[in-house]
């Protein structure tokens, strides 16, 4: 049985830096073995559905603005450097990158957590146009799409880490 220190080492940082997911999913039971993606993203969406709504709004907010100040600065974690330069952002024109600093800008004042999306096979267009449709939804509606997508990046995460169940 793999032991609590290595399963959070391993897996603490699938919901971006909220490693107590994983450790609550540990002391909890929830981990089967052999580990799979979906069993491992099972177990951990069962805590973070779980999880207050202030320790879910800590998740989102640990995540990145999307081409924001810290993939400039180079200061992005691994996972969320690569999703990033996946889908282009990393690329963008200083007019593109005007535009999502823009919406970032208004998402977050408005929501109070910044725009998430699952960028695997998105390109900065896909993401644009999600964007500018998301930032008009209700708050209650954004939270909800917001944490249906940390789910969906937690998911994509442990695919690339384990084999499928």
């Amino acid at each position: 049985m793999i032991s609590r220190d290595e399963f959070v080492s391993r897996f603490g940082g699938v919901f971006e830096h909220s490693p107590f997911i994983a450790e609550r999913a540990y002391d909890a039971g929830f981990i089967v073995e052999p580990l799979t993606s979906g069993g491992v993203h099972s177990a951990l969406t069962k805590i973070f559905r779980a999880a207050s709504a202030e320790e879910r709004l800590g998740v989102l907010r640990a995540h990145p603005d999307l081409a924001g100040r810290l993939a400039i600065a180079g200061e992005l974690t691994e996972d969320s450097r690569k999703e990033q330069a996946g889908a282009g952002l990393d690329r963008l024109s200083p007019a593109e990158h005007a535009r999502f600093t823009e919406l970032n800008d208004a998402y977050v004042t408005k929501f109070g957590f910044p725009f998430i999306v699952a960028v695997k096979g998105l390109g900065k267009d896909d993401i644009l146009a999600a964007f500018e449709t998301r930032v008009d939804n209700s708050r209650e509606a954004e939270f909800a799409t917001a944490t249906a997508q940390v789910e969906k990046i937690a998911l994509l995460r442990l695919q690339s880490m384990l084999p499928e169940s």
